[in-house]
């Protein structure tokens, strides 16, 4: 069994350009209404997810009302200079969006129009990026689509020939050598993007690889619709969907290898989702190993992974703090952790918004109420544990829930930018390793009358590093989804490189600290050990990305296991000790 995604699948250079533009503008132009020079992108889920921000597409400028406080943006396809005049003296502020590579077979037009070339553009007619650069032609570009068009040309002089960016190379090559049997002196420009090219032969070389072939794109979108024909000529089975609900009326039994392909307007959200339920068809095949790997993506995307990795933490820390073990501070960190991440995705679910497609999201749609009620008697049982074990730990545990279930909460004043925790720039990140440490290093010390001392310190930063780092590891992953939806998480902030840089030097610090906190004393040799947990958050590093090809919840999944690490680490120092 084999799921390859491709390497090119989803948002190309331009599209992201655009997307990252009118995003920006969206964080910082709170006084003016932001509009699209029709839609941003063909993607009709990422569209109504820009319009949950109040970023409208508009077809004409006839239908902006209050044109002094607004903010019109143009698409990646570019646009006419006729409509760029006519918004200018509109008075309606411009910000242009345009693909570089657009813009430089704009230039060309332009240039060889003033020298009285006519100007042949190789594609799709009604297409936004064909009708902007006929608008440079003067009135004398010939849009054609396929070798045959060439012969319904007129006799012609000077001759220019350019291709929309998103072409078919092949039918480009067979248009242009008809053009030069007939036009010798023709000139002829390269003008197909690179990553077209790039998107195109990779398509090509999985369809002859595999059984089977998805592309993901918008039903409207050309190059997504060009990818499926180009997969189609292979003679393999291709199927264009738009999301992975589209799946479930489709038998992929019969195909062992299944590549996933995506148009360039296709968020990373989506990519994902059809590679999870792929995933999940294909486990099946495998019968025992499958059942174990769909019971394991199962825990995760209940959460019940996320509350047994707490429970290791919370025993590794115990250890290390050479603290009795305590059963009852094990159930209180899994219970508090499952109740406080099913209460916040509950809380947080607001449609388009609310998971956008994550893997986790069908199942939180089906079994709301249970995840509710759930929630609920593991927040009453671990409180009930805290009580039992004396008042400052039910007074420690009653506090920290009731910030965990304020953060999606708007409790901020009206008008200021932030309205709630959770929209404090890299607050999920913090408080999310604060919440973890106080419950699995700060409680079972509190449970036994500790105070404070070098171990318990030890173990809240061992607790608070290890889970910084996968909380931003998966924001990385999930950094496009953050922009769209205005989440401004550690990675959104710094970009993914400066992110990765910081997580690498706090897992560095992490590892002196246990090396030397041994010898010197603070806690008992489990620390050595745990040196296991941060040498797999390394392996973490390379793996987990997407291209990669590994599904979201595989991906999540595998973060989260650094958690278990702990926990299997306290086992091997018990049987070696």
């Amino acid at each position: 069994m084999e799921i390859k995604l491709a390497k090119t699948a989803g948002f190309c250079m331009g599209v992201r350009r655009a997307v990252d533009i009118v995003l920006e503008i969206a964080q910082h132009e709170h006084s003016r209404r932001i509009y699209t020079y029709g839609p941003l992108i063909h993607n009709p889920q990422t569209i109504e997810l820009l319009k949950s921000r109040g970023i409208i597409p508009v077809g004409s400028v006839d239908e902006i009302t209050d044109r002094e406080n607004a903010v019109l943006v143009i698409r990646a396809h570019g646009i006419a200079p006729a409509e760029r005049k006519k918004i200018k003296e509109s008075g309606i502020r411009i910000i242009d969006a345009t693909c570089p590579k657009v813009g430089y077979v704009q230039a060309i037009i332009k240039k060889h129009t003033a020298l009285n070339y006519t100007v042949v553009i190789v594609g799709d007619k009604e297409h936004p990026e064909v009708d902007g650069l006929l608008g440079y032609t003067g009135g004398r570009g010939i849009t054609i689509g396929t070798p045959e068009d060439v012969y319904k040309m007129p006799p012609l002089i000077k001759v220019c020939v350019v291709a929309q960016t998103t072409q078919d190379s092949d039918n480009y090559k067979n248009i242009v050598d008809k053009i030069k049997e007939l036009y010798p002196q023709a000139i002829i420009f390269s003008t197909i993007c690179s990553s077209t090219e790039q998107r195109q032969a990779e398509v090509i070389a999985m369809a002859r690889e595999m059984d089977a072939l998805f592309v993901v794109g918008g039903k409207n979108s050309a190059n997504s619709r060009r990818l499926t024909a180009l997969a189609q000529k292979q003679q393999t089975p291709t199927f264009h969907i738009e999301t992975a609900t589209e799946i479930g009326n489709i038998n992929i039994d019969p195909y062992d290898r299944i590549g996933v392909s995506a148009g360039a307007s296709t968020p990373n959200w989506i990519i994902d989702r059809v590679m999870d339920r792929i995933a999940e068809g294909q486990n099946r095949k495998l019968k025992k190993v499958g059942s174990f790997l769909n019971l394991w993506i199962l825990a995760i995307k209940t959460d019940i992974y996320s509350a047994v990795g707490a429970g290791c933490l919370c025993l590794a820390c115990m250890v290390l703090q050479n603290i009795p073990v305590s059963i009852s501070s094990i159930t209180i960190a899994s219970f508090f952790t499952y109740a406080m991440h099913v209460l916040n995705r509950l809380i947080s679910r607001k449609p388009p918004v609310g998971f956008i497609g994550s893997f986790r999201e069908e199942t939180y749609l089906q079994h709301g109420k249970l995840y509710l009620y759930s929630a609920i008697a593991c927040v009453a049982v671990a409180l009930i544990l805290a009580f039992s074990n004396g008042v400052i730990p039910f007074m420690f545990l009653f506090v920290i829930s009731l910030a965990g279930i304020f953060y999606n909460l708007k409790i901020l004043p009206g008008g200021w930018r932030f309205q709630s925790l959770k929209d404090l720039p890299g607050s999920k990140n913090i408080f999310m390793a604060v919440a973890w440490g106080t419950v699995t290093a700060i409680l079972p010390a509190l449970n036994n009358n500790y105070n404070l001392h070098a171990a318990l310190i030890m173990a809240f930063v061992f607790t608070f590093g290890v889970v910084f780092i996968r909380s931003a590891m998966s924001d990385i992953l999930e950094i496009q989804s953050d922009k769209l939806i205005g989440r401004e998480t550690i990675p959104v902030l710094f970009g993914k490189e400066p992110t990765i840089t910081l997580l690498k030097i706090i897992s560095l610090i992490l590892l002196a600290l246990l090396i030397i906190s041994n010898p010197a004393g603070w806690t008992s040799s489990l620390s050595f050990f745990l040196i296991t947990c941060i040498l797999y958050i390394w392996i973490c590093f390379q793996l987990c990305d997407r291209k990669s090809g590994f599904s979201g919840a595989v991906l999540e999944g595998l973060l989260e296991t650094s958690y278990i690490i702990a926990g299997l680490s306290v086992l091997v120092w018990f049987f070696l000790r």
